[in-house]
């Protein structure tokens, strides 16, 4: 028999910081640290703990008896229950404090480091409506919100076109109004579902493993160009065209319109056949006059606007001079050593996944770039001294890896070649922090920026410079 799980009940606790995962910080009276989801610095809460471990409390506070003056009011209705943007109820600024405050801690207490003074951070002009991409999930099972539970009231409409429920593989939160990317995002969504719905055609159960509507994924490009894909689990042609032909004739904006027949058990497209249905089967992105050919399995920053400051921050950190020979690591699509060739003598990319390298390379040729090279294969593999002996010593490295951060064997490799600087891009500081502290040995941080790619979320970007010791 299960033992039962003991909730503690903690008054009066002050939220005393923002943690890592967008969690609030209080302390317990016994000093250990409370790890709260729905509390911002500076409330003071009685908590009722969901989790209890040897260092830390997890929990959830239950009574507010003084508001921070960080706080905001949230701008959506589905804020607490969706977990996409879980620091809506932070003001901007407040998030930007906590997100720098991460980066340096995690530098400073992860890295060891002796840090320059870290620029502030830079923040998005755009704090909704940013993202390019969504992804959004069909479910004939949706999560029921606490009101319809209480009215015990039987439901009729179970569908649902939206986002996961945190935590919960087979509960979809039915989306109203998604303030991450511009319209007609939420305008297609809402059609999409409501044409399914009416039409009768049925949407995914993914515990009974039926259903003909899978997912969605919208993407929107600064050029104004649309894709949309719809993937199906069931191969129903009659269905599949009544609901593509409704959606090409009802919405003529969208550019690329795609769909997939993917009947395994995960919902990724990338081992799939992609069909074109209408347009192209691919939009462009544009950033300096330089035009990006994005697919359905392309990877591009999902803020454009703020990419285009993170790069410029790579760029101005690298501080070429047109006589260098740079290689970019985890290049991906090679949007990076394209917005930087221009003023680099040589660039080369490489990269893990192979459809990027073959997207790098078309879009090198439509951008008329002569001076980049792409080179597909496992970094820790691939980047090794005889490809150093091929394609020459560099004068700068830059890296943008993983969450994960870099194999130890690259971080390695890189203190064998010694260039004069790295420039380390992340998108996770303490990954960052852990390399880092293994590059500290031959170089020194100089420049720190963070970037805020994603407001309302905790997740931040980071550049740093390193040089070596003299």
């Amino acid at each position: 028999m299960r033992k039962k799980r003991s909730r503690l009940m903690f008054e009066n606790v002050e939220v005393i910081d923002a943690g890592a995962k967008g969690k609030s910080v209080g302390k317990a009276p016994d000093g250990r640290i409370i790890f709260l989801s729905n509390a911002v610095p500076g409330d003071v809460v009685d908590v009722m703990t969901t989790k209890k471990r040897k260092a830390f409390f997890e929990g959830i506070a239950t009574k507010f008896h003084t508001l921070s003056e960080r706080r905001t009011t949230p701008k959506c209705e589905h804020f607490g229950v969706c977990g996409g943007c879980k620091w809506q109820h932070m003001a901007y600024e407040h998030q930007l404090h906590f997100k720098q405050k991460e980066v340096e801690n995690n530098l400073k207490r992860i890295g060891n480091l002796e840090l320059p003074e870290t620029t502030p951070i830079l923040g998005s002009k755009e704090h909704y409506f940013y993202r390019n991409k969504m992804e959004f999930s069909f479910s004939s099972s949706r999560w029921l919100t606490q009101e319809e539970i209480d009215s015990e009231s039987q439901i009729e409409d179970r569908n649902a076109l939206g986002f996961h429920i945190p935590g919960m593989w087979d509960k979809i939160l039915d989306i109203k109004k998604c303030h991450l990317q511009e319209d007609p995002s939420n305008a297609i969504r809402l059609e999409v579902k409501n044409f399914a719905s009416k039409n009768g055609l049925a949407f995914f159960n993914p515990r009974q493993q039926q259903g003909l509507l899978r997912t969605m994924m919208l993407r929107t490009a600064s050029t104004g160009e649309i894709m949309l894909l719809i993937q199906f689990f069931e191969d129903n042609q009659e269905q599949r065209e009544l609901l593509l032909n409704h959606i090409e004739q009802t919405f003529p904006e969208i550019t690329s319109l795609l769909y997939v027949i993917n009947q395994k058990q995960n919902d990724t497209i990338y081992d799939q056949e992609v069909v074109c249905f209408a347009g192209r089967d691919h939009i462009f992105e544009e950033m300096e006059g330089l035009r990006f050919k994005i697919n359905a399995k392309s990877f591009y920053q999902t803020n454009s606007e703020q990419a285009y400051e993170l790069y410029k921050v790579t760029r101005d950190f690298a501080n070429l001079t047109g006589n260098e020979l740079v290689y970019d690591l985890y290049t991906g699509t090679g949007t990076i050593a394209q917005f930087i060739s221009k003023k680099a003598k040589k660039v080369i990319g490489v990269e893990s996944v192979p459809e990027a390298i073959e997207d790098a390379k078309n879009n090198a040729l439509h951008n008329n770039i002569s001076n980049v090279e792409f080179f597909v294969g496992d970094m820790k593999k691939v980047f090794n001294s005889s490809f150093i002996e091929q394609h020459g010593q560099p004068d700068i490295i830059i890296t943008d890896p993983p969450r994960d951060g870099m194999h130890k064997l690259v971080v390695e490799q890189l203190l064998q070649i010694a260039p004069e600087k790295i420039v380390y891009v992340s998108c996770n500081s303490a990954t960052q922090a852990r390399d880092l502290a293994l590059l500290d040995e031959k170089y020194q941080v100089t420049r720190v920026q963070p970037v805020d790619m994603f407001p309302q979320t905790h997740h931040v970007e980071n550049v740093v410079l390193l040089e070596k010791r003299v």
